[in-house]
């Protein structure tokens, strides 16, 4: 088959986010109605041995991940990437609320970066907190975090600290009452902070 520039950008978004559901292609790199035809395409790119399509919970739609092929093309690291089962559902909605922050925003992919690629800059060594995702806008860098589960207030706190030294903002997202309550009392000693409702996010969506 014949690949165009629009297939190379989806191999570096799926490499770049570990996976993707096909709405998340979909919404990014074709028009607004066109499922069908992004399900065709995305079925010849699977056929071509660039893309895999996996079911991996009940429930959740396949998940699109690159081959080795689709690796050795862009020029990635060829190691295949493992899915953590536990953390489909944050990782989808990650990609959901950053397609959401695109639209709102008027940014493009290329302004944002990764938890995945910000762990790949670390290099080798310890494993170090990252947000689970940056973006930059008006000149300023923007740590964003989704929380679906209650994680204790010395760790949270320590993620938020973390945060007000790297990045100029940080917005936390989460729909679980203790961790909203635990932030909007840490925000009152770091300025940087905004709490959102994550189910109030992705309804605009």
């Amino acid at each position: 088959m014949v690949l165009v520039d629009r297939d190379i950008e989806i191999f570096k978004l799926v490499y770049r986010l570990g996976f993707c559901l096909g709405r998340h292609i979909n919404s990014l790199f074709f028009c607004i109605n066109s499922s069908r035809a992004c399900d065709r395409r995305l079925a010849s790119l699977i056929k071509a041995g660039y893309l895999n399509r996996k079911k991996y919970l009940y429930g959740v739609p396949y998940l699109y991940t690159l081959t080795h092929k689709g690796r050795v093309l862009i020029g990635a690291n060829k190691r295949e990437n493992k899915i953590r089962l536990e953390q489909i559902m944050h990782d989808i909605k990650t990609i959901d609320v950053l397609i959401h922050f695109m639209d709102k925003y008027k940014l493009s992919l290329c302004g944002f970066t990764t938890e995945r690629e910000l762990h790949i800059e670390d290099g080798f060594g310890g494993r170090k907190h990252h947000p689970d995702f940056i973006f930059v806008m008006s000149g300023k860098t923007i740590a964003v975090e989704i929380e679906l589960t209650a994680k204790s207030k010395m760790r949270l706190e320590k993620n938020i600290r973390d945060n007000y030294i790297k990045y100029d903002g940080q917005i936390w997202l989460t729909n679980d009452k203790k961790t909203h309550t635990l932030i909007s009392k840490v925000a009152d000693e770091y300025t940087n902070i905004k709490v959102k409702s994550l189910e109030g996010v992705l309804e605009k969506c």
